[in-house]
């Protein structure tokens, strides 16, 4: 069992077998990621299973201890959220600008941009993390999970959650089999008839959306509901009823209800979400000023020798590093930008354009790093929508370089294509792990971790990330080809995210995006912002409409977010009955870590999939995605999964109010207070 010491005490964290374990997990997991996210357009979330796996490594050390665990699972989950790059940089190949992948250019680009967001997040956590009551589901679900598994707590808090935990573990792990062995499904659609048009309704069948919306609670839920009505009951239906659309798109109805979604609605999508992520940024800047100006205060301590009395939540990387490091990273990026804008018509105005490019990283990395953590401590980092923030980066130097180079055609809209891609590639590092690293810290600080050392593990778990990253991306390029790019092979990858951010460059810098839809969206932002505003004030900030979530829910398609609001609502009844109880604290922090299972369920067996694809396609198979599969599908396989579905999930929440309707065994009263109160 893991030793727990006092905060700030010397203790077993950043070592070298904790590094040496989190780099193995690390090339395994990257790997597995990259493959099947490009294959079958889906990732999986790598800090729970490496948490698990480093338990169950380091429990045979005796001295091991809860934080040292939580230091390999950074390193794992820092690299594995760095392989959403598959979401930018397959579009240089899809283009036409690359035929491969360049190794040290690309590893430079992916490294540069993660350790920037591992900068950026320095002063952040201090706002979004320790000063805000943000539910961070994910970084709730991996402290659980580390807690439970090296004993913290009373003891009848620790039998019970270990049974519940384990329980819920199960059950979405089998049902995430059987979905994959075809008995089952795990995704439950359909496309309907709306006047000439269409629209659909779907669901991933997923346990996992279910805890996390357990965690995050009903005012994300409610305002993601929101989001999806204006897709599915206003843009798709409106898209898909305009005569000349449904005739360029041709097909059947569902081919045109997928367009309208992927084509009208999420730039809808993506404009709301620029909105109310200016808003967010104008609401958070408070608190990111006052965390900058402790941290400054920390780094006067420190240098007075009095470093060791700063308590354990001041102990970051030290302000005078992070900002030195932020400032030097930009001659690296100069030079890669320099040796990148080395064809016409940027070779001709090079300084000016570099220059400009410089300082919309900087600036914009600032923003996008405050707006993605936030997005994570909201609904989590593996349902944040980055492919969003990944279009506005490349509208902002697509918008600069239309300036600088009005006019253009051919190859040179090419090459300024390629430019905007690349300079989206490094601010979508920072996107990705500042997504991921806020989730990380706040995993850190409910473990009493000390934050110094677990951002150092961020930045070697950016490093083994970008040393892994390219060669998959290379062998995935040679083995099927991208779909769109020159030459792609009949086994070419969607890479769809890639594609439509390659496409609204193309869009920008060749004159015919459609601005109407980023309008419309901003609109929708606009007025998303003064409803909440006007809730929080008439309620005393009771009622909450979060516009971020109302964007999330217009982008996201309704496999991804559907089942949030669903497990966002069983979990307020389930904390309605909680408050009732004989030990209210107690019985919501058992509802907690059964949630929290369902994510740990559904995680690891993401990992085993993972790796049985690559298996199945290594040896040849015409299906690999469905490398477990028993049956072919039969046509009453929808009904059957969502009926086997819901009674797992009511049956484990029944479950989960026997073994918390009594209070812990009188005087083991250890265990700690309810994270409810972080919502």
């Amino acid at each position: 069992m893991a030793t727990v010491a006092a905060p700030g005490s010397n203790i077993k964290e950043l070592t070298i077998r904790g590094i040496i374990l989190g780099a193995l997990i690390t090339v395994v997991f990257t790997a597995a990621n990259v493959y099947l996210g490009l294959k079958i357009g889906i990732t999986f979330a790598t800090s729970i299973p490496a948490a698990v796996i480093s338990m169950a490594v380091l429990k045979a050390f005796r001295d091991a201890t809860i934080q040292e665990n939580n230091i390999v699972q950074t390193i794992a989950s820092a690299a594995g959220t760095l392989s959403a790059i598959i979401f930018v940089l397959p579009g240089l190949i899809m283009i036409g600008y690359w035929n491969h992948f360049p190794y040290w250019l690309s590893v430079a680009v992916i490294g540069i941009g993660g350790i920037l967001g591992v900068m950026y997040s320095v002063p952040l956590r201090r706002a979004l993390v320790t000063g805000t009551d943000l539910p961070y589901p994910e970084g709730v679900a991996a402290a659980e999970v580390l807690k439970v598994g090296s004993g913290v707590g009373g003891a009848e808090e620790n039998r019970r959650g270990l049974v519940l935990i384990g329980g819920s573990t199960l059950v979405s792990a089998f049902y995430f089999l059987f979905a994959k062995t075809r008995l089952l499904t795990d995704t439950a659609g359909k496309v309907f008839k709306v006047g000439t048009g269409g629209s659909g309704i779907s669901a991933s069948l997923s346990m996992a959306l279910i805890g996390v919306g357990h965690l995050v609670g009903v005012a994300v839920g409610a305002a993601m509901i929101i989001g999806m009505l204006i897709t599915w009951a206003y843009i798709v239906p409106h898209w898909t009823q305009d005569a000349a659309f449904a005739a360029k798109i041709g097909g059947d109805l569902e081919t045109l209800v997928s367009a309208a979604f992927k084509q009208k609605a999420r730039m809808v999508g993506a404009g709301t979400i620029g909105v109310a992520a200016i808003w967010t940024l104008l609401k958070i800047i408070g608190p990111i000023i006052a965390g900058i100006r402790a941290a400054l205060m920390a780094n006067r301590e420190r240098k007075a020798g009095r470093g060791a009395d700063l308590p354990l939540t001041e102990r970051d990387i030290p302000i005078g590093i992070v900002t030195g490091t932020i400032l030097l990273s930009m001659i690296p990026i100069g030079l890669l930008l320099f040796a990148f804008g080395n064809t016409a018509p940027i070779s001709a105005e090079p300084g000016l354009t570099i220059t400009l490019s410089i300082i919309y990283t900087l600036i914009a990395g600032v923003v996008i790093a405050a707006v993605c953590g936030y997005m994570a401590g909201l609904i989590g980092a593996s349902n944040s929508p980055i492919s969003g923030v990944g279009i506005l980066s490349v509208l902002g130097i697509a918008l600069i370089l239309v300036a600088l180079f009005p006019g253009v055609s051919g190859d040179q809209t090419k090459s300024l294509v390629a430019f905007a891609l690349f300079v989206t590639a490094i601010i979508f590092g920072v996107a990705t792990i500042s997504n991921n690293n806020l989730q990380d810290l706040k995993t850190g600080q409910l473990v009493e971790a000390t934050p110094w050392r677990q951002q150092v593990a961020l930045v070697l778990g950016v490093v083994f990330g970008a040393i892994v990253i390219p060669p998959i991306l290379d062998l995935m390029n040679t083995a099927f080809t991208f779909q769109g790019a020159p030459g792609a092979k009949e086994t070419a990858l969607a890479a769809p995210q890639a594609a439509i951010i390659s496409t609204i460059a193309q869009g920008v810098l060749g004159g015919d995006l459609d601005w109407s839809l980023i309008r419309q969206g901003a609109i929708i932002g606009v007025v998303a912002v003064v409803v909440d505003e006007l809730l929080k004030r008439s309620s005393g900030k009771r009622l909450h409409l979060p516009p971020l979530a109302i964007g999330m829910g217009i982008y996201l398609p309704l496999e991804a977010d559907l089942l949030i609001p669903f497990g966002a609502v069983l979990g307020w009844f389930y904390n309605r009955w909680a408050m009732s109880s004989k030990s209210p604290a107690f019985a919501e922090r058992m509802g907690v870590l059964m949630a929290t299972g369902l994510i740990v369920g559904e995680s690891l067996m993401g990992v085993v999939y993972a790796f049985a694809v690559a298996g199945a396609e290594k040896a040849g198979s015409a299906d690999s995605a469905g490398v477990f599969a028993l049956v072919e599908p039969y046509s009453a396989v929808m009904l059957v999964s969502v009926v086997v579905f819901s009674a797992a999930i009511g049956a484990l929440y029944f479950w989960t109010k026997g073994k918390a309707s009594d209070a812990p065994a009188p005087g083991d009263t250890a265990f700690p207070p309810s994270e409810a109160t972080t919502r």
